[in-house]
């Protein structure tokens, strides 16, 4: 009996990680992006998902998909990035999903909230963006982040808070962002 509550909370893991990977698989087969270039990254993440249930976990070795949000602020007019400390460029708000996270528009309102320290985001639920991009994991291991990109509002009046996540927030015009930040273009 000592290991039935071991079980039970792999059970609900097992059950919230094929839940995320449901709706990531249904949110990017409905996600209609408006350049080619994307739309070829939407079926390759798409395949991936096919070919792997694990695909939403941050242990898939081969890569795993993220996260992110632009974060905007009430008028529209700026962008919140955050200066990353392990790549050392800015970058919009996000990371990996979580075991509690249900859904990938919440994996990256969690991460803004998190990472921003503002309350009262809100969440456009269709993707923005895509991209793959390789890296080394934190462990010194070679993977790939598949990251999906959604678009968040910042409430009035909000104010950022850096977190353990972040050398530095800035808050950027739109027509300013750097090349880093690939919201609204196609991948290069």
């Amino acid at each position: 009996m000592t290991h039935e509550p071991t079980l039970a909370a792999a059970t609900r893991a097992a059950v919230r990680t094929a839940a995320v990977h449901a709706d990531a698989r249904a949110v990017l087969a409905g996600w209609r992006p408006a350049a080619r270039e994307l739309d070829s990254v939407r079926q390759a993440l798409l395949a991936y998902l096919d070919a792997r249930p694990d695909a939403c976990a941050r242990a898939c070795v081969p890569g795993h998909l993220t996260a992110s949000a632009l974060v905007l602020d009430a008028a529209g007019e700026h962008a919140l990035l955050t200066l990353h400390p392990r790549i050392g460029t800015w970058v919009q708000l996000g990371g990996h999903i979580e075991p509690d996270d249900t859904t990938l528009a919440g994996a990256a309102l969690r991460e803004a909230t998190e990472e921003s320290g503002i309350e009262g985001l809100v969440v456009d639920p269709e993707p923005v963006h895509a991209e793959v991009h390789p890296l080394t994991c934190s462990l010194g291991v070679p993977t790939r982040h598949l990251d999906v990109r959604f678009l968040v509002r910042a409430p009035a009046g909000a104010v950022e808070t850096i977190s353990e996540e972040s050398l530095d927030l800035r808050w950027w015009p739109l027509a300013e962002l750097p090349d880093s930040v690939a919201f609204g273009r196609a991948p290069a």
